[in-house]
């Protein structure tokens, strides 16, 4: 007996996992498996991302190439390699257009009022709906609020004209009843709110299916618990709701801020006409406008200029990594994860 403990103390111990066992498809140190292996296991994962992987590869990193295009003094006809190569001039002359810094103003004005109004009513929506016990009404108002998220912005702003409109409902009703009528489709002063109304209407399903899956994996136990300790309907919302919504919430702002420069191409280029320039010129519909469209009415060129609008899209890109990554830099400050991790 005493000889088999002494051989059993010089023998180490067997490790289980890892270690400095190599075989079996382990490493050397930490314990996980090598790449080799995780691939065979994820092969069918795997699989399922190359289609998006090779769309992003085609659409969003290849086109990247053109971004000299923003420097060049580019002539269709010459292409990129033989055009005349400028440096920073275009962005200069960018600079120097008092147009573009008042579309830059109409940006940052737009994405501030959707910030304030629509970023609260998917939360908001989530929250009430989560009240409701019956899972058929649940799911009726989740299909009625999503749907819009499906219309194209030319049939959205066709509903608000057939709503709002100088000929709408809302303008006919009050004409009957001996009311003037409410200019809301073509006041470019109410512009940023019409917007975001549209935007409310058409988006707010979307964030809702979003927030009512961040609030499915909150814990019942705790609102059990709460319940027990005597805690009411708006301390348990306080305490718990709130609280298990915050990651989310965060995670959502962060893209939002990310994405603040591009308050929607198609739905401010459709209203342009009816609104005018100065209301709905934003950086997307400038940068299309002088850049590929030659201009409109007082500003219109003969031909396109490329280079200027790639040095619109450029500078508008920049700073909405800029946004991103700051936004992201302050989740992290307030102990949230963002979009990565640190």
């Amino acid at each position: 007996m005493a000889a088999i403990t002494t051989q059993e103390a010089k023998t180490p111990p067997r490790r289980r996992f890892g270690g400095a066992r190599t075989g079996g498809g382990r490493t050397a140190r930490g314990g996980g498996m090598n790449w080799r292996i995780r691939l065979r296991r994820d092969k069918s994962l795997v699989l399922m991302t190359v289609p998006a992987l090779i769309l992003l590869l085609l659409f969003n990193y290849l086109p990247m190439a053109g971004i000299i295009v923003a420097f060049e003094h580019y002539d269709i006809y010459q292409g990129i390699v033989n055009s005349d190569f400028v440096g920073l001039g275009e962005f200069r002359e960018l600079l120097a257009n008092p147009d573009f810094w008042h579309a830059f103003e109409n940006t940052l004005v737009i994405s501030f009022v959707q910030l304030i109004l629509y970023f609260p009513v998917p939360i908001a929506l989530a929250l009430l709906v989560n009240t409701i016990l019956s899972t058929r009404a649940r799911a009726f108002i989740q299909a009625v609020v999503y749907l819009p998220h499906f219309f194209s912005f030319v049939l959205v702003i066709t509903i608000f004209q057939e709503f709002l409109g100088g000929a709408g409902v809302l303008n006919v009703f009050l004409n009957r009843h001996g009311i003037s009528s409410w200019d809301v489709m073509t006041n470019p002063h109410t512009f940023k709110y019409l917007v975001t109304a549209q935007a409310v209407w058409k988006e707010a399903g979307w964030g809702l299916i979003v927030f009512l899956a961040a609030l499915a994996a909150i814990d019942p136990a705790l609102y059990e618990s709460a319940a027990v300790d005597g805690a009411g309907r708006w301390r348990r919302m306080r305490h718990i709701t709130l609280p298990g919504l915050r990651g989310i919430v965060v995670l959502m702002l962060v893209l939002r801020l990310g994405n603040a420069l591009s308050v929607g191409f198609e739905q401010m280029l459709i209203q342009r006409q009816a609104v005018g320039a100065g209301a709905a010129d934003v950086l997307d519909t400038y940068s299309y406008i002088y850049g590929i469209g030659g201009g409109f009415g007082s500003a219109a060129t003969f031909g396109a200029d490329y280079s200027y609008g790639a040095a619109a899209g450029l500078f508008k890109a920049v700073l909405s990594l800029i946004l991103i990554l700051g936004a992201n830099k302050l989740a992290h400050a307030f102990g949230e994860d963002g979009l990565y991790r640190k």
